[in-house]
C-alpha cells in the first residue's frame, strides 16, 4: 500500500476521533504520531523531533508571559475599567469585545477570554442581562483578535515557521497586522451592529440561583439520638449512603461551620445543611436517619413561649383600659420617631426575610459556594466526582452541575464533567483558586480585581516589550525571544515558578508536537501533493482565486470540527502544493490558511473560546452557526482582497 494512502487512512482515523470526541485530542494526536511511526510513515529516531519545534516553543512561551500578565496586573487594570461603562448593551459588548479583541492580539487568545468572562458575567448581573447576548460576541472577538499579530493564536505560529522551512524566511511578528486588523475591526463592527442581535437571548438572570435553582434543593435536617448519622463524620456519613449528597454546613450549638471544613463527627441535636432532592431525603432518612423539622424539647419550649406570650395578651385585655391608655400616652410621647422608623423597617426585613426562607428553608449567606466552567483540557473530562475524589483530595464539595443552561437532575456521581459544564462547587477561599487551577477549572464568579505591584507591572511590560523589540530587528528568533522574557519574567518574580508551569497548556503543547511531524509526513508521502493535484484539476478552468477561496473555505470548516492549531498543520503542505502547482508565491496561500484556521465560529468545539462560554452562556450546539456563519462570511468577503492587496499572487 502506498505511503500517501496509508497517511490518508491515519489521517481520516484521526478526524473521526477528533469529531467522536470521546478521547482527548492530544490523546488523539499521539495515538496518529504513534501509529505513523509503526506503519513506516514517520523514521522512529525522528518521531518526538515536533516537541522541540520552534511553534511548540513559542506557544509555550506565550502562555507563560500571558499568566505573567494577568498576575502582576496588566488586564485587571483594563477590566477595571470596562466594569465602568454603565448599562446600556451596546456599550457592554463594545467594552468587552473591544478590549478583548486587543488583548488576544498580544496574549494567547484563550487567555484573554478567561480573564474578561468572569468580568462579562458580573456585568450581566448587576445590570440584569442575559449573559448569552454578551459571551458569544467576547468569544468571538477573542478569535478574531489572534488574528493580529504572530503570537495572538497558535496557527499564525505554525504558519510562520512552516514558511520559513519552505522559503527560508519565517513570518515576522506584525506580518499578519495589515490582514489580521481588518479582518478584527470588521468583524467587530458586525458583531455590535448586527452580530448579537443574531444571538439566543437566554431568559433569566445571570445568576446561581437561576442557574442551579438552588433554593428549591436546600434543606435542613437534624441528627436523632436514635439517628445512624450520630457519632459518624461527613465522611462516613457518605460511604453509609453509597452516594454523593453534598452538606454544605453543620450547625452546632447556633454556630455554622462550612461542611468542606467539618472533619468532627455528627452528635445529637446537630443540624446539616444539604443539597437534596425527594429521592435523596428518602434516602438520608432511611439510611442514616436524617429528618426534617424541629425535635420535641424545640417544639415544646416553643409551645410554651407561645402560651405564656397568649397569657400575657389576655391579662392585658383584662386590665383598666383607661389606664391602659395613659400608660399609652406617655410612652409613645417618650419614643423619637426616627426610633420608630427604624423598628418598622426593621420589621418589613425580618418579614421580608422570614417570607424568603420560607420559600427556600435555608440561609445560604456565607456558604462560600463558587460557579466555574470546565475547560476543554480539563482533567475532570469524561470522569466522575467518585473518580476525581474532589472532597479528599481537592477539599472541595460538588454542590450541582450545570449544561445547556439548565441544572442536571440526575444523581452527581453518575454526571461525566464535559468541556463547558458550569459547576457549583463549595471550597475553602485560600484552596479554591488553586484546586480549580489544578482541575483545569475557569471561576465564573465576580473577580476581586486588584492592580498587582506597580513594579512588577512595569517589568512585566518592559520585558515583553524588549522581547518584541528583538524580534522586529531580527536580533533573536520569535521562539528564542519570547523563550528569554519568559525566563526573565521567572526570574524577576512576576509570576512564581509554580505558576508558570500550570500557565503551560499540556494538551495543546501535545497536540502540536504529536501532529508536526504527521502533517510532514502527509508532505513527504505526497498526500499533499495528491490533494492540491485535484484542487488544481477542478480549477484549471477558473482564475487562481477561485481556488485561493477554496482554499479558504475547506480550512475554515476543517477548523470548525477539530483543534485549529491541528487545522492549520493538515492544511500548511497543501497550501504550499498548491502554490506550486499554479508557479504563484506561497504567501497568499499560507496566510489564508493563518487566518482560516483560526475562525472557528460555527461550531462550540472548534475552539476552546466557544466551549468555554457555552455553559455560562446556556448555548446549544446549533446556537453558533446564527452568527458564526455570517460572520464567516464577513471574514471570507474581507480577508481575501486583503490578502490578494499585502500578498500578492
Amino acid at each position: 500500500m502506498a505511503d500517501s494512502t496509508l497517511v490518508f487512512i491515519v489521517l481520516g482515523a484521526t478526524l473521526a476521533a477528533f469529531v467522536w470526541g470521546r478521547f482527548r485530542y492530544d490523546l488523539v494526536a499521539l495515538a496518529a504520531l504513534l501509529g505513523s511511526v509503526v506503519l513506516g510513515l514517520v523514521p522512529g529516531e525522528e518521531a518526538f523531533f515536533g516537541f522541540g519545534h520552534p511553534a511548540v516553543i513559542t506557544v509555550a512561551a506565550v502562555l507563560v508571559l500571558s499568566r505573567g500578565f494577568e498576575r502582576s496586573g496588566v488586564v485587571d487594570v483594563i477590566a477595571a475599567q470596562v466594569l465602568r461603562v454603565g448599562e446600556r448593551l451596546f456599550l457592554q459588548l463594545a467594552a468587552l469585545t473591544g478590549t478583548v479583541v486587543v488583548l488576544s492580539g498580544f496574549m494567547n487568545n484563550v487567555g484573554a477570554l478567561a480573564l474578561l468572562l468572569p468580568v462579562a458575567m458580573r456585568l450581566a448581573r448587576e445590570h440584569d442581562t442575559s449573559p448569552s447576548l454578551l459571551l458569544m460576541p467576547l468569544a468571538f472577538g477573542s478569535l478574531l483578535g489572534g488574528l493580529t499579530t504572530l503570537i495572538g493564536t497558535p496557527p499564525n505560529i505554525i504558519i510562520a515557521s512552516y514558511r520559513g522551512s519552505v522559503t527560508g524566511d519565517n513570518f515576522g511578528m506584525f506580518s499578519f497586522t495589515p490582514v489580521g486588523v481588518a479582518v478584527a475591526l470588521v468583524g467587530l463592527v458586525f458583531i455590535l451592529l448586527l452580530g448579537w442581535r443574531l444571538t439566543p437571548k437566554r431568559a433569566g438572570k445571570a445568576s446561581t440561583e437561576a442557574m442551579f435553582d438552588t433554593a428549591n434543593y436546600l434543606v435542613e435536617l437534624r441528627v436523632g439520638e436514635e439517628s445512624k448519622a450520630n457519632g459518624l463524620s461527613l465522611r462516613e456519613l457518605q460511604q453509609e449512603l453509597e452516594e454523593t449528597v453534598p452538606v454544605l454546613a453543620v450547625v452546632r450549638d447556633e454556630k455554622r461551620r462550612a461542611g468542606h471544613a467539618f472533619f468532627g463527627t455528627l452528635r445529637e441535636g446537630d443540624i446539616l445543611l444539604m443539597e437534596a432532592g425527594p429521592e435523596e431525603m428518602k434516602l438520608l432518612e432511611d439510611k442514616v436517619g436524617l429528618r426534617l423539622g424541629k425535635d420535641v424539647d424545640d417544639e415544646e419550649k416553643e409551645a410554651a413561649e407561645e402560651a405564656k406570650a397568649d397569657a400575657g395578651g389576655e391579662a392585658e385585655q383584662s386590665g383598666d383600659k383607661q389606664h391602659r391608655e395613659r400608660q399609652d400616652e406617655e410612652q409613645e410621647k417618650g419614643k423619637d420617631r426616627k426610633e420608630k422608623k427604624e423598628k418598622k423597617e426593621k420589621k418589613e426585613k425580618k418579614e421580608k426575610k422570614e417570607k424568603k426562607e420560607s420559600k427556600n428553608g435555608v440561609d445560604t449567606e456565607g456558604l462560600q459556594l463558587v460557579e466555574a466552567v470546565v475547560r476543554n483540557d480539563s482533567m475532570m473530562v469524561n470522569r466522575t466526582v467518585t473518580q476525581l475524589r474532589l472532597h479528599n483530595q481537592f477539599g472541595l464539595h460538588l454542590v450541582a452541575v450545570a449544561r445547556d443552561g439548565g441544572r442536571l437532575k440526575q444523581r452527581l456521581r453518575e454526571i461525566r464533567f464535559r468541556p463547558g459544564d458550569v459547576l457549583l462547587l463549595q471550597g475553602g477561599e485560600s484552596e479554591l483558586s488553586e484546586s480549580l487551577a489544578t482541575l483545569g477549572c475557569l471561576p465564573l464568579a465576580s473577580r476581586n480585581l486588584t492592580l498587582g505591584q506597580p513594579r512588577l507591572l512595569l517589568v512585566s511590560l518592559g520585558i515583553f516589550a524588549v522581547a518584541i523589540l528583538a524580534i522586529l530587528l531580527g536580533l533573536l528568533p520569535a521562539a528564542v525571544a519570547l523563550s528569554t522574557a519568559a525566563l526573565i519574567s521567572l526570574l524577576a518574580g512576576v509570576l512564581p515558578l509554580r505558576d508558570g508551569y500550570q500557565a503551560i497548556d499540556g494538551p495543546v503543547i501535545v497536540l502540536l508536537g504529536a501532529m508536526i511531524p504527521v502533517g510532514q509526513a502527509l508532505e513527504t508521502s505526497g498526500g499533499a501533493a495528491l490533494i492540491a493535484e485535484a484542487l488544481l484539476a477542478w480549477g484549471t478552468e477558473w482564475p487562481v482565486v477561485v481556488t485561493l477561496v477554496g482554499l479558504f473555505v475547506l480550512s475554515m470548516v476543517l477548523s470548525n470540527i477539530v483543534n485549529n492549531a491541528a487545522a492549520a498543520l493538515l492544511m500548511a503542505p497543501i497550501a504550499a502544493s498548491l502554490a506550486r502547482g499554479f508557479d504563484a508565491s506561497v504567501d497568499p496561500f499560507l496566510m489564508a490558511v493563518a487566518v482560516s484556521a483560526s475562525c472557528a465560529f460555527l461550531t462550540p468545539i472548534g475552539h476552546q473560546s466557544n466551549t468555554l462560554v457555552m455553559g455560562p452562556g446556556g448555548y446549544r450546539f446549533s446556537d453558533y452557526w446564527r452568527m458564526g456563519l455570517p460572520l464567516s462570511l464577513v471574514v471570507l468577503v474581507v480577508a481575501i482582497p486583503m490578502i490578494l492587496l499585502f500578498w500578492p499572487l
